[in-house]
Formats: structure tokens, C-alpha cells, sequence
């Protein structure tokens, strides 16, 4: 009896079938949508985290700035010493509506601004780590907007404020975030004001 081996050889010759291109694909196919879906989550991850941060900062920024004014008051009390009336170091910071602030300066009539809800912040065109309302300037996703408010005591007179620093914005999916910081300011030094008594 012979054998015939001719016939095996030819279906070895075919190449695959339609079964097993189908499973090659789809492991193909778990392969490649496995990581690009994990990319796509990171640099998800990483855009959230960098504005979170950005907003935070922003944040910080506004107590920085309204606490610059008030420290300045002191400095401005001190020049005066003997010579002239001290003046209130409470009394710039305004505390009727949300304010806007732009940090790039140091005098309260430059400092402090109206809010018009929403208060976009815009970013400088060449130097995008300045943030400020100029008109020529590139507006952001973000907007700040800080309220004061004096703190009730058992003490005498206002030598409380609290500041809120609110920055919102939105995600790239449309959603609303924000970040709030509170500070609460201090009359910590006899300016001669009546709240001080």
C-alpha cells in the first residue's frame, strides 16, 4: 500500500481561512485599542492636572495680590509715622460685590476692578505666564473673581476679613470646574483707624 501525501501538502498551500484571519484580527485589533486607550486616558490625566494647577496658582495668586495691598497700607503708615494721618489698611480691599484682580500691579486703584460675571482672565500673546484684563490680550478658560467680606467678632470694630478666591473653568469635555482658596486677613497692626480701638 502507498501513501499519498500530495493532497496534505495542498491544503497546507491555501494560506488561512476566513475563521482564523477573523481571531487574528481581533487580537489585532485588543492589541493596538489597549494602549491607545491608556495614552488616551494619560493625556487626559495630564490636562486636568495641569489646569487644576494652573487654577490653584490663579487662586493663590488673588489672596497674594489683595494681601500685597494691605501690606502696602502698613508700609504706607509707617513712611508717614508722626507726620500725617494713617489711614485705614483695610479700607482699599472692596467688599460690596466680587472684584476682579490683576496682579501686575501694585496700587489699588490698578489692583482692584469690577466684575462683570464671568471675568475671563486673558493671557499675554508672547509671554503666556502673564495673566491679566487687558484689552489686547488673549482670553483664557479661566476666570477669577474674589469676595470680601469683614469677619464678625466679639471684639471691637472690623479687624477680620475674609477673602474667597474663586477660578473656574471648563474641561475640554464641556464640564464646569473650579477651585476656591479662603484666607482671612488681619488688622495686625495699630493703623489708627477707628475698627482698631
Amino acid at each position: 500500500m502507498k501513501l499519498r501525501i500530495e493532497p496534505f501538502r495542498r491544503i497546507q498551500e491555501r494560506g488561512f481561512t476566513l475563521v482564523e484571519t477573523l481571531v487574528a484580527i481581533s487580537f489585532l485589533s485588543v492589541a493596538i485599542v489597549a494602549p491607545m486607550t491608556l495614552v488616551s486616558l494619560s493625556l487626559a490625566g495630564a490636562v486636568q492636572a495641569r489646569d487644576t494647577i494652573t487654577a490653584y496658582n490663579l487662586a493663590q495668586e488673588g489672596i497674594e495680590a489683595v494681601r500685597a495691598i494691605r501690606d502696602g497700607s502698613i508700609i504706607h503708615n509707617a513712611r508717614l509715622s508722626q507726620t500725617g494721618t494713617p489711614r485705614d489698611i483695610l479700607a482699599d480691599i472692596p467688599q460690596t460685590e466680587p472684584f476682579t484682580v490683576d496682579a501686575r500691579y501694585s496700587d489699588a486703584a490698578d489692583v482692584f476692578g469690577e466684575c462683570d460675571n464671568p471675568c475671563p482672565l486673558k493671557v499675554h500673546p508672547t509671554k503666556p505666564e502673564l495673566y491679566g484684563y487687558d484689552a489686547g490680550w488673549i482670553e483664557t478658560k479661566f476666570t477669577r473673581v474674589l469676595e470680601a467680606q469683614y469677619v464678625p467678632t466679639t471684639a471691637p470694630g472690623n479687624n477680620e476679613i475674609k477673602l474667597v478666591s474663586t477660578v473656574t473653568w471648563e474641561t475640554n469635555t464641556g464640564r464646569p470646574r473650579s477651585f476656591v482658596i479662603t484666607a482671612n486677613l488681619y488688622r495686625w497692626v495699630n493703623d489708627g483707624s477707628a475698627q482698631a480701638q
